[in-house]
This record gives C-alpha cells, structure tokens and sequence, in this order.
C-alpha cells in the first residue's frame, strides 16, 4: 500500500496537489484528523484485497495531535506502508497576497489574530510535519498548472528505485527557495552580465555557456560540486531518501546557475533514473 500525506502552510495549493493525485488514481481524503491516520491505513489494508491500494490525506494546521505525527508516523511504518510526506510552502508575502486576492479566511484567525500572524503561526503548528517531509515543494512562483506538473514529475511519475534529483537554479535577489536541500552559491564566478553582448541572454543559450566553459573557475566549482555529490547522494540514498533539491544561485539567476544547473543535470541524467532541472527566474519548471 503507498500513503501520500500532504501538507502545509494554508494557500501553497495542497487542494490542486490533492486533485493531480486524485487524477491519478489515489482516494483521496481532504482535511483528515491526525489522530485518525493510524486507524484509516490499518482498516485500509484489512478491507482491501488489493495491498498495491494508493491513499493520499492532506493534513493542515487545523489537524488534532499535530504533536503526534513522528509517533503515529513509526506506527505506520511497521505496517510495511510505502509512505512520503509532500509538504508545500511559499513565502508569507505570496500566501498573504493569495488569500487577499481569494478573500477567503484563513483557518487560523480570529478576533486576536490578523492574517499574516495566522500565517507565520502555521510555520510552528506544521513543524512536526515539515521536519519529517520527504519532499518539499516552494509554490511561490508556481502556477496552479506549474505545481501539477511538478506533482507529476516529482511524485506520480518518479521512478521507484533510486533519488529524484532536481538542480534548481535561482537568483540570491530574491531569496533563497524554500524547498532546497543543498545550497550554492556561484556568485564567486565570473559574470556575463557584465558583457553588454551577453546582458540580455541566459545560461541557455550558446553564447552564454561559450563563454562560461572557457572559464577556469567555472569549470572547478563545476567538479567540486560533482565530487560532492557522487560521494554523498549515495549515502543519502542508503538512508532511504527519495528527494533532493540541490539549489544553485547566483545574483539574478540569469547565467552562471542556469548554465551550472543544466551542465550538473546532463552530467547525473547518465547516472540516475530520475534528474530534473529547473529555473525559477527564467519563468519556467
């Protein structure tokens, strides 16, 4: 039996995630009680003679003995469940943005709690579940359909052996994503922006990556971050870890992250079954 559990702070799209699984396949129960898990997967796998069942429950702050969750999860790992927690987040500015636009209220305010201190309340009542996640998705600058993809690719259609690698590149001017796992920084290396006939490409275009692989700086940061993770990712994976983010930025996210992040994501494409490759300032997955 494979259980999704998703979760999150409240606008980051755990009902469209819920939707793509439910697309899919999986019944799927919104807003379920924490202290009702346990009981849900045990009378799942008695009822169903078919033990290869999928289940999805999205759980939010709202949930009973968030408290609860690491012990209730263990419970149902001796189960022998298939089990990935999928939490989704976003930042504060973006999820307060959201609900202005929806006006809808937000499960945590009340006479004493305005929404942006309900919001930021959330990042501790989750805690418990987000320190556990297998997977965390940062839904700031993703579409609804964008985040369905992401869904597909990353959770629905990920191989069932090995890590799913994705290489995020981003821009420090405007945060750090949410979901990363690894962190570097590039902007050590030297600049295209400064080029006048480079300024307005990116790292996808030729002239760009040109003059990026003649550069000796970019070349060793290049194998240092390679030789860093062929010598762990095998360890993470030993661990039993099915997702990684590995983030790379420079000030824009223009050039140097992209051109680093699709050089990293050819390389390891030869050696993992499930790599992706993504940049968040060119607007695309």
């Amino acid at each position: 039996m494979k259980l999704i559990v998703i979760s999150g702070r409240s606008g980051s799209g755990k009902s469209t995630a819920l939707d793509v699984l439910e697309d899919s396949g999986y019944n799927c129960i919104d807003n379920f009680p924490t202290n009702l898990l346990q009981s849900l997967v045990h009378n799942t796998l008695r009822e169903q003679a078919d033990k290869n069942s999928h289940l999805a429950v999205c759980i939010d702050a709202r949930g009973q003995d968030l408290h609860r969750f690491s012990e209730i999860l263990l419970s149902i790992d001796r189960m022998d469940v298939d089990c990935q927690i999928i939490y989704l987040d976003a930042r504060s500015p973006t999820l307060v943005q959201r609900f202005s636009e929806t006006r809808r209220r937000h499960p945590l305010t009340d006479a004493q709690t305005d929404l942006r201190q309900a919001i930021d309340a959330e990042t501790v009542v989750l805690e418990s579940i987000s320190d556990l996640a297998d997977l965390t998705i940062d839904t700031t600058q993703l579409s609804s359909q964008e985040l369905r993809s992401t869904i597909e690719s990353r959770v629905i259609n990920k191989s069932s052996t090995g890590i799913n690698l994705l290489f995020r590149s981003f821009g420090f001017k405007y945060g750090v994503p949410v979901d990363a796992d690894l962190v570097f920084d590039l902007r050590c290396l030297p600049n295209p922006y400064w080029l006048p006939e480079l300024r307005a490409l990116n790292g996808k275009d030729q002239a760009v990556q040109d003059y990026l692989s003649q550069q000796p700086l970019v070349g060793k940061m290049l194998g240092d971050i390679s030789k860093f993770l062929e010598d762990w990712i095998p360890q993470f994976e030993a661990n039993s870890r099915m997702y990684m983010t590995v983030a790379l930025g420079c000030t824009g996210g223009q050039h140097r992250s992209v051109y680093v992040a699709q050089t990293l994501s050819k390389k390891f494409a030869t050696r993992l079954e499930s790599v992706l490759v993504r940049h968040r300032e060119l607007g695309n997955l």
